[in-house]
């Protein structure tokens, strides 16, 4: 957040992140899928919609609420979007498993 506000800052790291993931997920953890890429990164993106959404409002709600007990505003930043990275985790995994690269 020192180039960019906090919010912008979380879906550019998001999305450049989400291109990665989307092929090392496919080479290297759900090689048997036999999905088309097409249709795998398009189911791929929409489990990574609903992630990101789950991250922006868990960092947003983790800042407000640490803004009110902190006062080091690189420290709350960092803390909340570290919760809110950490909390679709699980269920991007279960996403993709189930959906993105279904075999």
């Amino acid at each position: 957040s020192f180039f960019l506000n906090f919010t912008l800052s979380i879906l550019l790291a998001y999305l450049l992140a989400m291109v990665l993931a989307y092929f090392l997920a496919k080479n290297f953890v759900f090689k048997k899928s036999k999905k088309s890429i097409v249709s795998s990164f398009a189911t791929f993106s929409l489990v990574n919609l609903l992630a990101v959404i789950q991250t922006l409002f868990i960092s947003l709600i983790s800042r407000e609420l640490l803004l009110e007990k902190m006062s080091n505003l690189e420290y709350i930043n960092f803390i909340a979007h570290t919760l809110g990275v950490l909390t679709p985790v699980f269920t991007s995994f279960l996403g993709h498993k189930y959906l993105s690269f279904k075999s």
